[in-house]
């Protein structure tokens, strides 16, 4: 196997761990919302949390490196419409993201807190998971017009 092929595989898997980790992660937090019991949804918090750190920040990196150099091998227009689009989907998805790590981590600390105490959430528990939810979607529609771009590469 050639070095492109190398490059776009790994592109490809972690584009793949991207969007299945925030799929993944998004559905156990969510659902973890349903529940009374706020051990579970600190576990599902924590794991949300640590799943950040260990899957999707990496895959994060890795997209654009391996983007940029299969555009500069592969022989691409850097500004070929359909490539800018990409650029600007994927910042819109980061753009989504940071703020949903920082609300990840605030939302699993108020949960420590009330597990330990044995107090209830605060009213800002709902308000952040809110804007969690409302934040995901622009995050995950632009990954899949990302997906339908690079594979259909319009002219």
């Amino acid at each position: 196997m050639d070095l492109y092929s190398i490059v776009k595989t790994l592109h490809i898997i972690s584009s793949t761990v991207l969007f299945g980790t925030g799929m993944g992660i998004a559905f156990f937090m969510f659902r973890s919302h349903f529940t009374k019991d706020v051990h579970e949804k600190l576990y599902a918090a924590r794991n949300t949390v640590l799943a950040d750190y260990c899957f999707t920040l990496p895959a994060v990196i890795i997209q654009p490196l391996t983007g940029f150099w299969l555009i500069s091998q592969g022989g691409f227009n850097w500004f070929d419409s359909w490539l800018v689009t990409t650029y600007g989907l994927y910042l819109l998805a980061g753009a989504c993201w940071v703020p949903v790590v920082w609300i990840q981590i605030e939302l699993k600390k108020m949960l420590q807190i009330a597990a330990a105490d044995g107090t209830q959430l605060p009213a800002r528990y709902d308000r952040l998971f809110k804007l969690w939810f409302m934040l995901g979607w622009p995050a995950f529609l632009s990954l899949i017009a990302v997906f339908y771009l690079m594979v259909i590469k319009p002219l």
